[in-house]
């Protein structure tokens, strides 16, 4: 998105997340985007209002930061889900919240598709373990594995996935790919020829076939890496196909009707560059998009005074401030009334009674030490209505520019994608950490963007 993009105000069709929510035939919401612009916040929000709502509800976290379960309540989340408390339930529906263990996940899938000897030797094994707890994709991979694993219990009738924290949004979609194809494909069978040729000759074609990697990998995992892994590959030899096999089938269900991706930004040139890229990839892979979710959005109660009149209103106060100082100063008269713009300004703002003044106090004291009697506190300078009034048009400018800034930016998104609809959640005074938050940001979330009383 660039200063050229066309048409800017265009209209976005509006996202009615409580008709998604409420669908049955909705049995998966993905929320993806780029790293801190409230995904899990929002797939929170989006499993609080589906429960309340009638769904039975799951939401899978893969944040390590675990918010989601100290707004749920709920003292500690894993591998297992858990019953949110509180959430009402007269509408028949109820909530649950896990945050993927992802070795516990991967362990999982070795101990269901293997005896207990193999199992134990595959558990044990050194290259497994540093493979489970951090290889790169593994995460991504697992979250996807769990995914399935919940969809085929058929316990709950809406899973939420809130992805995981990654670089680039786009791993989640990469990610099981590339893990699924690095263990199905021809580089581990390189290191497995060992094992399966046998004795000097097994070892005289693997130097000549890995000489050069070899060296890098054990580097990375220490002098027992051929050996661990040629153990790790002979007892993994059945399960390798599975891999690949489970993770196109939890592709395929990503792209099955049933789910629907919601992309979530925040009104920033960064994070919707980031969604523009993100609803292309969606469309390419042929994954259904629900739309975008704009979070923490700006807004004015006074946003009929623009930030051009406002700084101009603030001017001529201030002009008549410095006129009339002198008089202000002394305290004993009023304050001259504004004139021009300013008064209409002022009014706009609701600025009589907003500001309060501090208490003044000061510590007492003399050169030589302190003094013998506390002294009165001096009297808080006198700032005239005038100043107060600049201060507050100032104020009002710089809100209203970061309003018109945040437009612009959607706007152009709008542009390049007017098909997504785009629901907004209007930013909140302070952090959401417990459930009455959680139901704000539902609320706001699913508000039509045409009613009029909607939030700041």
């Amino acid at each position: 998105m660039t200063a050229d993009d066309p048409t800017l105000d265009a209209p976005a069709p509006w996202l009615e997340v409580d008709a998604l929510l409420d669908d049955p035939a909705t049995r998966i919401v993905v929320c993806c985007g780029s790293g801190g612009v409230g995904k899990t916040t929002t797939a929170a929000a989006l499993g609080v209002r589906a429960a309340e709502r009638g769904r039975r509800a799951v939401v899978l976290t893969i944040d390590p930061a675990r918010r989601l379960a100290q707004s749920m309540g709920i003292s500690e989340l894993d591998n297992v889900p858990r019953q949110v408390k509180g959430v009402d339930g007269a509408a028949g529906g109820e909530l649950h919240a896990m945050m993927l263990d992802m070795k516990r996940t991967f362990d999982e899938i070795v101990e269901g598709h293997a005896d207990a000897t193999r199992a134990r030797a595959i558990l044990e094994n050194p290259f497994y373990q540093s493979l489970s707890a951090g290889f790169a994709g593994t995460q991504e991979y697992m979250a996807m594995e769990k995914l399935g694993q919940l969809r085929a219990r058929d316990e709950w009738d809406l899973i939420i996935v809130d992805t995981p924290p990654s670089r680039s949004a786009l791993d989640f979609l990469d990610a099981p790919k590339r893990l699924g194809s690095f263990l199905d494909g021809k580089f581990i069978r390189v290191l497995m020829a060992p094992a399966k040729v046998g004795g000097r000759a097994g070892m005289k074609f693997l130097n000549a076939g890995m000489s050069m990697m070899t060296g890098t990998l054990s580097k990375l995992m220490g002098g027992q890496l051929l050996r661990d892994v040629q153990t790790f590959v002979a007892a993994m030899d059945t399960m390798f196909g599975g891999f690949r096999t489970r993770a196109d089938a939890t592709y395929r269900l990503l792209q099955a009707p049933g789910t629907a991706f919601l992309v979530v930004a925040a009104p920033e040139r960064d994070a919707l560059r980031e969604a523009a890229y993100f609803v292309e990839r969606l469309a390419a892979e042929r994954m259904p998009l629900a739309g975008l979710v704009l979070n923490r959005v700006h807004g004015s109660g006074a946003a009929t005074l623009s930030a051009e009149r406002a700084l101009a209103a603030a001017e001529t106060l201030t002009d008549c401030a410095g006129e009339d100082g002198g008089e202000a100063s002394e305290g004993g008269a009023e304050p001259a009334a504004p004139s021009g713009a300013a008064p209409e300004a002022a009014e706009n703002l609701g600025a009589d009674g907003i500001v309060d003044q501090g208490d003044g106090k000061a510590a007492s004291g003399t050169a030589d030490g302190p003094s013998p009697a506390p002294a009165a506190p001096p009297a808080s300078p006198t700032v005239s209505a005038e100043h107060l009034a600049a201060g507050l048009l100032r104020l009002h400018a710089e809100r209203m520019q970061v309003l018109d800034r945040e437009r612009r930016t959607r706007d152009r998104f709008t542009a390049l994608h007017p098909e997504v609809p785009v629901a907004e959640i209007a930013a909140l005074p302070g952090d959401v950490h417990d459930l009455d938050g959680l139901r704000l940001i539902g609320d706001r979330l699913a508000l039509d963007p045409t009613h009029t009383d909607a939030p700041d």
